[in-house]
């Protein structure tokens, strides 16, 4: 497909009035939506800086699906616009694939959002731009905004907006490319080249059992690989299918009372009277209230132990590619293990991880022609190597969270820097803001995130230099 109408060459550098120019740092579906938005409301003009510029519009989620890889949120749920609930469903009608309780290819969604961005273009020529190039310093004051890149052009604005997506997964401790060879560990789940070089008779071992390690037992498959899979976290725990059809669901209009353990008291009982899925999705509209709720202690307590449940129970699979997971599970190419890393060997080709299963002392061998890092996207800032956030930590610009999920973020999405100080100037959206809102990582989440935002800053008030 062809790039948006709106991509063109470097710009030159200007001071632009305050409110008319927002730098917009990431091209993925969060920066993206906030530019599609900022046009819609006829807001300022917009800079969308993208380093890789094959996942302008669809990102990491989008760009590297393999297309066996399928949505995991029905259609009918799916638009990227939060005032037209049906416009993804009527993209899809339009070309013929698939309805509202369809889940459909994620490179199909992709393609939605690619022509979303090049249509708004053509709406309002000339006020969003394209820039290839890795962002590596940003720096803001009373003035403006400028972003510098790799390549030391620099780029001034009035307003930045950091929408970084997620940082890749840590390689997980003692089994990462430090300690082992090239060919035998893969940090990048969705490569297109996992399964090369393998044969039936190998095994390869997935370190997370989530989605990302779905997607990655998925790509092995398609690719032909008829060997073994291990999935192996800490608890084995694997997500859950959703069920067929268009479930019947009443949302939550009050927070469930007390604090966050008794969510699991209130989910109970629903899940009696109606399905754990049902009980689960009900909560959907009360999850950032109850998150903003909680106290530090109690957020903490949640992650410690009950995040991995959640996560299995929250973000399920679409029903088409359940079958598959468990067809592979059945016929035992595809094992979930909870169990926990104790060594590894590397041999002349591959390595021998050893392991200790869930609830024993037993240590068993495996024998891994290749080991995939699937522990899924992390957001700690302190351990993340890219050269933008690492400027802007040194420089005190931006902070952790305190419970070290993402960015410190406002109500208003505006960055809280090391001192505690806030910069009307500075922004951030999407996943990376998950410490403040936690439920950030998906569609429905974040397009309302971006469109409150653009809203924001399509209807700011400014006196002096300053933003009120």
């Amino acid at each position: 497909m062809n790039a948006p109408v709106c991509i063109g060459a470097r710009i030159a550098p200007r001071i632009a009035k305050p409110g008319d120019h927002v730098l917009i740092v990431g091209g993925g579906f969060s920066g993206t939506l906030l530019a599609i938005n900022l046009l819609r409301h006829e807001g300022p003009r917009a800079t969308l800086i993208e380093r890789r510029p094959l996942q302008v519009a669809r990102g990491v989620a989008y760009s590297a699906a393999h297309p066996s890889h399928l949505l995991n949120v029905r259609a009918g749920n799916m638009s990227a616009l939060p005032d037209e609930p049906d416009h993804f469903v009527r993209w899809l009608g339009a070309r013929g694939e698939g309805g509202r309780t369809s889940f459909v290819p994620r490179t199909t969604y992709g393609a939605y959002l690619h022509e979303m961005l090049g249509a708004a273009c053509e709406r309002a020529p000339g006020r969003l731009r394209l820039i290839e190039g890795e962002a590596v310093d940003l720096a803001h004051d009373g003035q403006g905004v400028a972003v510098t890149l790799a390549d030391g052009a620099a780029i001034a604005g009035d307003v930045a907006v950091l929408a970084v997506g997620n940082l890749p997964p840590h390689d997980p401790p003692g089994l990462g490319a430090d300690a082992l060879p090239s060919s035998c560990y893969s940090a990048d789940p969705w490569a297109a080249d996992i399964g090369d070089g393998l044969t039936d008779d190998d095994t390869v071992v997935l370190v997370g059992t989530g989605l990302t390690a779905v997607d990655a037992a998925l790509l092995l498959d398609a690719g032909g690989f008829g060997g073994r899979i291990l999935a192996l976290s800490r608890r084995g725990l694997a997500p859950h299918r959703h069920q067929d059809g268009l479930p019947h669901c009443d949302p939550v209009l009050e927070r469930p009372s007390g604090p966050l353990s008794g969510v699991v008291a209130h989910v109970r009982a629903r899940a009696a009277a109606s399905g754990w899925r049902t009980a689960v999705d009900e909560l959907r509209p009360m999850t950032h209230i109850m998150w903003g709720a909680a106290t530090g202690p109690e957020r903490a307590r949640f992650l410690r132990h009950a995040r991995p449940y959640w996560d299995i129970h929250r973000h399920r699979l679409a029903p088409a590619i359940a079958d598959r997971i468990d067809a592979l599970v059945s016929e035992g190419r595809l094992t979930f293990a909870g169990g926990k890393p104790v060594g590894i060997e590397t041999q002349e080709r591959g390595a021998t991880l050893r392991w200790r299963p869930r609830g024993t002392n037993e240590v068993v061998e495996t024998r891994a022609a290749r080991i995939v890092n699937c522990t899924g996207p992390q957001g700690d800032l302190l351990r993340s190597r890219e050269p933008l956030l690492r400027r802007l930590l040194d420089v005190g610009a931006i902070r952790p969270d305190p419970l070290r999920l993402g960015l410190d973020v406002d109500a208003q999405s505006r960055i809280v820097g090391r001192s505690g100080d806030v910069s009307d100037r500075l922004h951030a959206i999407g996943p990376m803001t998950r410490g403040g809102v936690w439920e950030i990582v998906a569609v429905p989440d974040i397009r309302w995130q971006s469109w409150n935002l653009a809203r924001r800053l399509s209807n700011a008030q400014w006196v002096g230099g300053e933003g009120l």
